[in-house]
């Protein structure tokens, strides 16, 4: 159809036409990872979120199949995707759900991306094809008890004993601990913060899963222990000894996450806009409201500027690379835009807007997680204050 001008008829999914700023692979992989996702873990996740339980083994080798975990490294059985593609596979993945997104953000930037980046050849060669298979699943242990926005406080600490390290401290907050076959463990040393590839099954090394948790609950959260973990220097990341390891690799995760807050919120849009056509009240279905379709018109316009400000950032991520503070402006303006879109659509949906028969309060819950990790809205807004002012605010 045409609209009086001749245009096109604007889409109610994606009325600006966005799909118009992606090439053609990029849509055959966007397209192939949202079948994916509808045929995987939308007729379940309701299941899984109820029962508290992401089914990682199994799904760990479908998503290596279709190149997604490590996908925008390069070598070693990584598909070396560009970074608008590993984005828009997140926005599909969160879609579908919280839990889906923070598995594969974890395995490919926060447990991959390290060796990669700071681990020697032999490290490189040993792990990242086997964790880009899905063969092993790794995780990344910073936050600590006492120490989520300030890792710089850190306690775990590593001590040399001859050839090797040993590693005492508490991690917390840790996505896939307890399924993980790998951890990546920053901890304090005489030289700096180093980085360690730690083998689970290594004697000391504990993982207790969370559990009573009302957000993220399709997602293995768990603490990890580690006492007198005994590591060789072979497993140490060579190349960093300072917390800019650690840091590069939240700012990978914090890019997927600003296009998977799109996804979210898409996912709650869509799922008010289908309720509101087919729901009735007082004899005509409820989109006919005034106030519905501005609720309605809303979420749209925050769902479309949230993808738009995510290819952007995508955008430029390939040609000339993103500053910390535009993957900050990313990451705090997409999630709360997420959260209010996911909250209104609640609204709309009213008392059936509470059960995981539909997707709306899951991602709602999920989304109070995702505002809070990988960098709190709080820490995002002083680092963009500090990018505009030159002026540092967190002390």
């Amino acid at each position: 159809m045409t609209s009086p001008t001749g245009a096109p008829e604007p889409d109610p999914r994606d009325l600006l036409r966005l799909d118009g700023l992606l090439s053609d692979d990029e849509l055959l992989l966007r397209d192939t990872v949202r079948r994916w996702v509808g045929d995987r873990i939308l007729p379940e996740v309701g299941t899984w979120f109820d029962e508290g339980r992401f089914p990682s083994r199994e799904l760990a080798p479908e998503l290596g199949a279709m190149g997604l975990l490590g996908m925008h490294l390069e070598g070693y059985g990584c598909a070396g995707s560009s970074a608008t593609a590993y984005g828009l596979a997140c926005l599909e993945l969160e879609a579908g759900d919280s839990g889906a997104r923070s598995f594969v953000s974890v395995q490919g930037s926060l447990a991959m991306f390290p060796i990669w980046r700071f681990g020697s050849e032999e490290q490189k060669q040993e792990f990242l094809p086997r964790m880009a298979s899905g063969e092993l699943i790794g995780c990344f242990g910073l936050t600590e008890p006492d120490s989520g926005s300030d890792p710089g406080s850190m306690r775990t600490r590593a001590v040399r004993d001859g050839d090797d390290w040993v590693l005492n401290g508490t991690k917390m907050w840790i996505t896939n601990g307890s399924v993980a076959d790998v951890a990546i463990v920053w901890a304090r040393t005489d030289e700096g913060v180093r980085g360690f590839i730690v083998p689970t099954d290594s004697p000391g090394f504990e993982a207790n899963d969370i559990h009573r948790k009302v957000s993220l609950r399709a997602s293995v959260t768990s603490e990890l222990v580690l006492t007198d973990v005994r590591v060789p220097e072979s497993l140490r990341l060579p190349e960093v000894t300072s917390l800019r390891g650690p840091l590069s690799c939240l700012n990978e995760a914090r890019f997927g996450i600003l296009f998977g807050a799109a996804g979210a919120a898409r996912a709650c849009y869509e799922a008010a806009l289908d309720y509101a056509g087919d729901r009735v009240q007082f004899g005509v279905p409820i989109a006919s409201f005034q106030l519905t379709q501005r609720k309605l018109v809303e979420m749209m316009v925050r769902v479309q500027k949230a993808t738009l400000v995510a290819i952007h950032l995508g955008r430029l991520k390939d040609t000339v690379g993103l500053a910390p503070a535009q993957v900050s402006f990313g990451k705090m303006d997409n999630v709360r835009e997420a959260l209010w879109v996911a909250r209104e659509a609640r609204s709309v949906l009213g008392a059936n807007g509470i059960t995981t028969e539909y997707p709306v309060i899951r991602h709602m819950n999920n989304l109070e997680s995702v505002f809070t990790y990988e960098g709190t809205n709080e820490v995002h807004t002083l680092t963009l204050g500090q990018a505009i002012t030159g002026l540092n605010a967190f002390t």
